[in-house]
This record gives structure tokens, sequence and C-alpha cells, in this order.
């Protein structure tokens, strides 16, 4: 499933080392968004104790890591790797899966793609799709739109109108926003 490269490991053990607690820390990994520059991920430490019930669990070459379920198969033949440069170094994955495998995603971050962010854009707004909950899409609004006094409108009217007309699996659109987040929240 995930690959770690030896850099990698041992940087994982440098920062499981100086973890305080006791008994012995895993790696959780899940995809927690997607945008124009590939998928976004959480990478934790934490103990074996603190892995959800649904995580999946596996050994990848000594290292314990669980995967949240949801994330698992975009993670297939993912490599994580560390990298050093001038400005210091950090985790990167390469991963190389398409953004959504499933067709009815697919279908939605399309409509996003085409017809709904060509629009907020005009606003300094973009939509992200994080994905599909019983046939509603769950999206995040970001730029001029976070925070923006109208953002319902926004999305009753608008966005929510071109998703379900676009795609008729969808009955809705949740929206997980943080509206209170941001340097200037209208909200």
């Amino acid at each position: 499933m995930l690959v770690i490269t030896d850099k990698a490991k041992e940087m994982l053990q440098s920062f499981s080392d100086q973890a305080e607690g006791d008994g012995e820390m895993a790696v959780k990994v899940e995809i927690v968004g997607r945008g124009p520059k590939g998928f976004q991920y959480d990478l934790q430490l934490i103990s074996r104790e603190d892995a959800l019930d649904d995580d999946i669990e596996s050994d990848v070459d000594g290292v314990t890591v669980f995967i949240s379920e949801k994330s698992a198969p975009y993670l297939e033949g993912t490599t994580l790797d560390y990298k050093e440069t001038l400005m210091g170094g950090g985790f990167s994955f390469e991963n190389p899966n398409p953004l959504w495998i499933d067709d009815l995603s697919k279908a939605v971050a399309d409509v996003i793609s085409e017809k709904v962010n060509p629009v907020v854009a005009t606003h300094g707004g973009h939509v992200d799709l994080i994905g599909i909950d019983d046939g509603k899409a769950v999206i995040s609004f970001g730029g001029g739109c976070q925070g923006c006094g109208m953002v319902d409108v926004t999305l009753r009217q608008g966005v929510e109108v071109m998703i379900t007309e676009g795609v008729p699996g969808v009955s809705g659109v949740i929206d997980v926003t943080d509206h209170e987040a941001g340097t200037n929240p209208f909200y």
C-alpha cells in the first residue's frame, strides 16, 4: 500500500524518539482535501490507542501505519519521503492516483471545475470538493468565499443548483468551511 523511504523512516523515528509519552508511536496518514496541486495530507505520530476503529493498520518495513479507511484507496502505491532543502526539510508524498476514483465524485468535481469555480472566481473565491457522503456533495469554500456574508445564498442558489442539476446522483450539498477562520471573515 504505502512505501516509506529510508530517509522518511529515519526522520519518523527521530520525531518518535522526541515525542513524550509511553508506548509505541505509530504513523497516521489521511487525505484531508484536494486542490489544484493534488492531494492534501495529514501526517501525524500517534499512540496506538489514538487510532480510530475504522483506521486500517499495516506494518511498513517495521513502521506501524494507520490509514484512514476513506483515504486507503487513494494511497495505493504512494511513497512517503523526507526531503531536505536550503529552507529546511519536510515530508512529501508521491502519489500516482487520480484525485477521484468513483464516477459520482468525478462528475461532481467536473461540475465544480467547469461551472462553479469560474463563477465564484469572479469574486476571488473557489470551491473544493471534499467528498460524497450519503448522496450529498461535501464542499469547502476558500478565497473570497470563506467568511463572506453572502455565502449561504451562493451555496443554495448557485453551487447546490449547479451540482444537483449537473449530477443526478447528488441530492444536496454540505458546506464544511470554517467561515470564522481567516484574516477578514464577514460571516
